[in-house]
């Protein structure tokens, strides 16, 4: 009856729970440790989890060696916020944004791997289409992984990238390919090139994972 009793009370999918009692995990890259709580639940829906785009960006960014101490980086869509993460690992001054709800996730995980404070990056909230107006394009490098899905997003994303991204700044974007003609590949092979000059960087058959 005891049992009965408690079934009634507490729902069978502890998935319910996700977003008051996150998944932690720690992520092991190019010799450095993260710690990233994940929020899965329907309130962050995608944004509550680590994708294998941003790992795999992640390690671009460990491999190419790349200069980023003192470089200002802004990451759209930054969901956990473990590019931006190891971005600011690197020495960057990092910007996370995503849309309002992400925003108490990232803090979270920014003070978990920046539990003084200094050296972390800065949490900001950025609707694409509508906010980037109180981005000034002074940043040397945009990041954004697997935020190239929803193609009811992609116009919007593409203002939101032709603010920001002015030269001689940069952008890094890594996508899983999804929706064929219409989807990923569509937004970098023919809504991006009008305006930016698009170079495939890497390629990962084994996930269908592209870096531009």
């Amino acid at each position: 009856e005891e049992e009965a009793a408690l079934r009634a009370v507490f729902p069978r999918d502890p998935a319910l729970f996700a977003e008051f009692f996150p998944e932690q995990r720690r992520f092991r890259l190019c010799g450095r440790v993260l710690r990233i709580a994940e929020h899965h639940g329907s309130r962050l829906g995608p944004a509550g989890a680590v994708w294998e785009a941003a790992l795999s960006l992640c390690r671009f960014l460990g491999e190419q060696n790349l200069e980023l101490a003192g470089r200002r980086v802004l990451e759209l869509g930054a969901g956990t916020g473990i590019v931006g993460i190891f971005a600011a690992m690197l020495g960057a001054e990092v910007t996370l944004t995503d849309r309002p709800a992400a925003l108490p996730q990232l803090r979270e995980n920014v003070r978990r791997n920046f539990p003084g404070g200094a050296g972390g990056p800065r949490v900001r909230a950025l609707s694409w289409g509508r906010d980037q107006r109180h981005f000034p394009p002074k940043f040397h490098l945009i990041l954004g992984s697997d935020i190239v899905y929803d193609p009811r997003a992609f116009a919007p994303l593409l203002g939101t990238l032709r603010h920001l991204v002015a030269p001689p700044a940069q952008a890094l974007l890594s996508a899983r390919l999804r929706g064929g003609d219409a989807g990923t590949s569509h937004f970098f092979c023919q809504m991006l090139p009008p305006f930016f000059r698009v170079q495939l960087l890497r390629r990962e058959p084994e996930n269908d994972i592209e870096i531009y």
